[in-house]
């Protein structure tokens, strides 16, 4: 199940709560459903994180298959380059085609370095978007459930004086 989908649980359960008459405001709260719902969402944030390291693992990757693309394409430029030296009448033709040939597969190379580094922090931006998003409505949740202790508490004491 996912973060967002159990935070909402929890926001159900904490809004399904209710007050027992004459209990001095006590709010019942169904505490196996909060605890098991809690258990899910730990579960859960390893699962996203290794998502978030298969993002990177990912990324690796795809530098790496770059990499060693460009360095085919640098030692196919090179070898052409070698052939047309050979040939004296040649040789500035080719010169000039081994550079462009090696310009090209530098910019190609840096195009698809850039684009993957682009789509990877897209990636990395989202999770942490919404590991983020997750967490603050953790927080709230929290703060609701302790601001709901508190005033049952406050209500209690105050019954009693």
């Amino acid at each position: 199940m996912k973060m967002e989908m159990l935070i909402e649980e929890l926001q159900e359960v904490v809004d399904g709560a209710f007050t027992l008459p004459l209990s001095g405001g006590k709010t019942v709260v169904n505490t196996e459903r909060l605890k098991e719902i809690i258990e899910e969402m730990r579960a859960n944030i390893p699962q996203e994180i290794r998502q978030a390291k298969n993002i990177v693992a990912d990324r690796t990757n795809i530098m790496a298959k770059a990499k060693k693309e460009a360095e085919e394409i640098v030692q196919t430029a090179e070898a052409r380059a070698k052939e047309m030296t050979d040939r004296h009448e040649i040789t500035r033709n080719a010169q000039n085609t081994a550079d462009e040939i090696l310009k090209k597969a530098n910019d190609e190379s840096e195009k698809i370095r850039s684009a993957a580094n682009s789509y990877i922090e897209s990636i990395m931006k989202k999770a942490d978007e919404g590991l983020s998003a997750n967490l603050a409505q953790l927080q709230k949740t929290r703060q609701s459930l302790l601001a709901l202790q508190n005033k049952s508490q406050q209500k209690r004491a105050s019954s009693k004086k």
